[in-house]
């Protein structure tokens, strides 16, 4: 029995070895408001950020910025994006924010909650493993699903669908990562939601296999 204990006492101890601290690395140039980072989660050089939740993993290189938005997991955010841009209300006699944020010219006149509320409503969702690109912009409301990959300085205006290549100004498809069935079979397997140590194991074979052939062992195991 000391024997086993022991062999499992040694193999904790080379797995915790293995694994890097998972706490999430901010810049302190970022500024964060009521946001959520999940393990490994990275947040670049005067990144903002308000009422965003962040998946393990995923990370927001320098000066982009987000607010009321949902991310996933492994996510690669670039520079100089902006997730659920800021919208006005351009229905109203004037479209500046004096109407909606008063508060910041006079005394005594406060946010506008309806607004506000309204803005909220509209969260942009992001999958896992997902691509935002350099510049990139996503408007209130969209859903971006698992594996997607929004090219730099596009403009997404409407839902992007799992592994679709999307770009241009509004952005259109240009094509699917993968043929739909290993597109089905990645999302079975959910790689994103494996422990860290199934995870570097799985990594060499991420870096050395083709896609079907890491599939079909992965699959298995």
């Amino acid at each position: 029995m000391q024997g086993e204990a022991g062999r499992r006492k040694s193999a904790a101890m080379d797995q915790s070895l293995r694994l890097k601290d998972s706490e999430p690395r901010i810049h302190p140039t970022a500024e964060l408001k009521a946001c959520r980072l999940g393990r490994y989660a990275s947040i670049g050089e005067r990144v903002v950020l308000r009422e965003v939740t962040v998946g393990d993993f995923s990370y927001f290189e320098r000066h982009a910025e987000a607010i009321y938005t949902e991310i996933g997991k492994f996510c690669s955010i670039a520079a100089n994006s902006r997730l659920n841009a800021l919208e006005h209300p351009i229905d109203r006699i004037t479209q500046h924010k004096v109407s909606y944020r008063p508060n910041e010219y006079f005394r005594w006149l406060g946010v506008d909650a309806g607004f506000k509320a309204r803005r909220q409503a509209k969260t942009v969702r992001i999958g896992h493993d997902v691509w935002i690109g350099h510049g990139a912009v996503v408007l209130p409301g969209v859903t971006i699903g698992n594996g997607a990959i929004v090219g730099a300085n596009a403009v997404v205006s409407r839902d992007v669908a799992p592994y679709e290549i999307v770009a241009g100004v509004a952005a259109r498809r240009l094509r699917l990562r993968f043929p739909p069935e290993i597109s089905v079979r990645i999302e079975r397997l959910a790689w994103w939601d494996w422990p860290v140590e199934r995870l570097a194991d799985a990594i060499p074979d991420m870096q050395a296999m083709k896609i079907e052939d890491f599939l079909d062992r992965w699959e298995r195991d």
